[in-house]
């Protein structure tokens, strides 16, 4: 009993500076009551770990292993609960807005009349991205001509049965609509939920004169928190249409007919997704033929590290706009916050100090020079900020944490090839037009 008691006190003990470091700054703001309780559920999470490890004699000796099984159980708690409500967010996700019940009239986006992809289908993300097609009124909004009505091809996992049939579904829309003989063919990795961010696309479609198709073949219904487990099915459904798109492009090529240059685009896991099915970086990308990546917000760990490797000798990557460099020949494009938790975090975060956190070194723009590095505590700090990474309000752009709306005006200008294309008033008026239409977007949902 003395002996439970004195473990006890130790836990108790060793929680105290836990929950002092845990009171530190973190990268993005937190809810009032979660920065309140915090702190002491970590602490009290750790001092647990710790006592109980004492007690068992195959954890005497290991207590940090028992600390960390502390930390990492008061941070599963989040996940559990979500996880408990599988169901219900895929039904949500599953569900179309009202304002978009109607299916589009517009022959070159997937779920129209025309189209074999059964619009009541396409989910919530899906309708919202086909919906969001640029319009001649936004080109005349920014002063650019249009030659043409841009292509958005979307399939949901609820679309077909497997992922040879959504891909083949996915390239029958391509065909239907004459994809291949545009300029530009952007293949877009969707979230986990199927969330496609038109942002991106809305500036090629502008700056293109809409001579341009987008294609995205989603892999399921939940946030990609929740998806993670759906990495290797996501990939390998990129990587089927790669190979059909590739397939086709192979054949054109041999008729001597034209080929669209090809783009790719992936944000937060949609970046991993587009890397998993990839992994030889530069070597895969000339395979198929790519023109112009940009990925935004990979999370971080070593899969990230070594494909930044592969790809060093023809990538860049910045922070924000205001690092775009002169020369914007690259093919690869990352675009990572310095301060965004999403790419910061990773599993050795727990026990080895990372660079971007040195007090030696200077601090990247939104890490609190306040912020030190803390065994266990920074990993649960950081992973309380992947989770309030992205606070959305719509038109206010910012470019702080997981929230890259500020940015891809200009970088995706850049990335994808089109530096020079427009002037300084134009560019303001593309940055001011992607706001309204977001502002627009949210109106019609309700969300405005």
């Amino acid at each position: 009993m003395k002996d439970l008691i004195g473990s006890v006190a130790v836990g108790v003990g060793a929680g105290v500076p836990v929950t002092s470091a845990a009171q530190g700054p973190s990268l993005v703001p937190w809810p009032g009551k979660v920065r309140e309780f915090f702190p002491g559920v970590l602490g009290a999470g750790v001092g647990i770990g710790l006592a109980v490890g004492s007690q068992v004699s195959q954890l005497r000796g290991l207590r940090a292993l028992a600390a960390g099984v502390g930390v990492i159980g008061v941070s599963a708690v989040g996940y559990v609960v979500a996880k408990n409500k599988l169901g219900e967010l895929e039904a949500d996700n599953a569900r179309i807005d009202e304002c978009f019940s109607v299916a589009p009239t517009n022959t070159h986006l997937s779920g129209s009349a025309h189209s074999a992809v059964d619009y009541a289908l396409l989910g919530r993300e899906g309708a919202r991205f086909i919906n969001s097609v640029t319009t001649l009124a936004h080109a005349e909004a920014v002063g650019v001509a249009r030659t043409h009505e841009p292509i958005r091809v979307f399939v949901s996992i609820a679309n077909a049965d497997s992922i040879t049939s959504r891909v083949s579904l996915a390239m029958s829309e391509l065909i239907r609509n004459k994809a291949f003989d545009r300029e530009y063919l952007l293949i877009l990795a969707p979230a986990g939920s199927g969330y496609a961010n038109s942002t991106p696309v809305d500036v090629l479609e502008l700056l293109s004169g809409g001579d341009c198709a987008t294609v995205s073949v989603s892999y399921g219904l939940l946030p990609s928190f929740l998806s993670l487990t759906r990495v290797r099915l996501a990939g390998e459904t990129q990587l089927e249409l790669l190979n059909a798109i590739e397939h086709e492009l192979v054949g054109r090529r041999n008729k001597g007919k034209h080929v669209p240059k090809i783009l790719f685009y992936g944000e937060s896991l949609g970046a991993r997704v587009q890397q998993f099915a990839i992994p030889l970086g530069s070597s895969d990308l000339d395979k198929y033929s790519v023109y112009r990546a940009l990925w935004v917000g990979t999370p971080g760990g070593r899969i990230a590290d070594t494909f930044h490797r592969l790809c060093s000798g023809e990538s860049v990557s910045i922070d924000r706009p205001e690092q775009i460099p002169i020369n914007t020949d690259y093919r690869v494009w990352f675009l990572e916050h310095d301060g965004d938790p999403v790419v910061r975090f990773r599993p050795d975060l727990a026990w080895a100090e990372p660079q971007w956190l040195d007090p030696e070194l200077p601090r990247g723009r939104n890490i609190p020079s306040e912020m030190n590095w803390y065994l266990g505590v920074t990993w649960a700090t950081v992973l309380v900020d992947t989770i309030f990474a992205t606070n959305v309000k719509p038109g206010d752009f910012q470019s702080l944490g997981h929230d890259y709306r500020a940015d891809l005006g200009a970088v995706t200008t850049a990335a994808f090839g089109f530096a020079g294309k427009l002037t300084p008033e134009q560019h303001v008026k593309l940055e001011t037009l992607l706001r309204e239409i977001e502002v627009t977007r949210a109106q019609k949902l309700g969300e405005g």
